[in-house]
């Protein structure tokens, strides 16, 4: 079987290999472009094209994927399946290609947390259990028939990094297992619209705004909030200094405690070497932080280096 495979970041690595390692017939690997990066602004490969050009493995760069010469370079390929993993949405040209179809692994238990962030919403709402699906791409985003899914507890300490990491490796299990259905043609697909029982919530994509801390939420609230952020992109806000200058402050790692008082929310209080914020239950207290500028670090440290207005 002839299996063209399509993705850009480490998250989509461990799934490459897997098949690489099982001996999978990969005839070409599509990732995304270089693109400059850190200081020099130096054109840097992804995890993807790296990984693939240490196997040997023929790589393709488009920069449109409705790009004809692109197209002709896939057809050539004559591939019988695609494998898609962290990379971008194909128009109906190329999924459509293969006789085998084409699916793409998702980082949540579709129909839930469809879109671009699905790990970090599944964190912030609180949830208890996320996992991965592989499923058949068609017309609309992460809509097409699932094929399986694998399931995994999140933990009260779990934050992104440890769930993206946790879900790179049962995802790679589940490629390599996946493909072997389709091999064997004992694929038995179920349509997301039959298990779609509750109200379905959205993975939008994450930017800069939306990871401001709103201290005026409870403080659970507030502490999924950081976690489904950390380490990055990272949640933030402003501290204020001696001299009342507003700083940017990422922060990594939180607590809560839920109290009675009367400080105003987003209130900041230091002492005893503890840094923590009022909210309308309690307050969160500050574990790991990040002033701008300066490097990630325990809060007590900071706070031996920063006063606080």
């Amino acid at each position: 079987m002839r299996i063209i495979f399509m993705g850009t970041p480490d998250f989509a690595v461990e799934s490459l290999k897997a098949l690489v390692e099982n001996n999978y017939n990969i005839v070409g690997v599509v990732t995304m472009p270089d693109k400059p990066a850190g200081r020099g602004m130096q054109l840097r490969a992804s995890a993807v094209k790296e990984y693939a050009l240490s196997q040997n493995l023929p790589v393709l760069q488009p920069e449109r994927l409705k790009d004809e010469a692109f197209l002709e370079q896939l057809r050539a390929l004559n591939a019988d399946l695609q494998i898609v993993v962290a990379f971008r949405m194909l128009p109906e040209v190329v999924w459509n290609m293969p006789p085998m179809g084409t699916f793409n692994l998702h980082a949540s238990l579709l129909p839930q947390y469809r879109g671009a962030a699905p790990i970090n919403w599944a964190i912030i709402n609180g949830d208890k259990e996320t996992g991965i699906t592989t499923f058949f791409l068609q017309h609309e985003i992460d809509t097409g028939n699932i094929i399986l899914q694998k399931r995994i507890p999140i933990s009260r300490n779990d934050n992104a990094e440890s769930i993206h990491d946790t879900l790179m490796k049962i995802g790679a299990e589940a490629v390599v297992e996946t493909v072997r259905l389709i091999e064997k043609g004992n694929v038995k697909t179920i349509a997301q619209d039959d298990i779609a029982d509750s109200e379905l919530r959205p993975a939008p994509k994450i930017f800069k705004e939306t990871c401001r801390i709103n201290w005026d939420d409870e403080a659970e609230h507030v502490r999924n909030f950081i976690r489904g952020l950390s380490p990055y992109p990272a949640a933030h806000t402003e501290i204020a200094d001696a001299k009342g200058t507003a700083l940017g402050l990422k922060v990594f790692d939180s607590e809560t405690e839920i109290c009675h008082h009367n400080l105003p929310a987003g209130k900041f209080i230091a002492e005893n070497g503890e840094l923590k914020v009022a909210v309308k239950d309690g307050f969160v207290k500050l574990l790991r932080v990040q002033l701008a500028g300066k490097k990630p670090m325990d809060t007590e440290d900071f706070l031996r280096g920063f006063k606080i207005g």
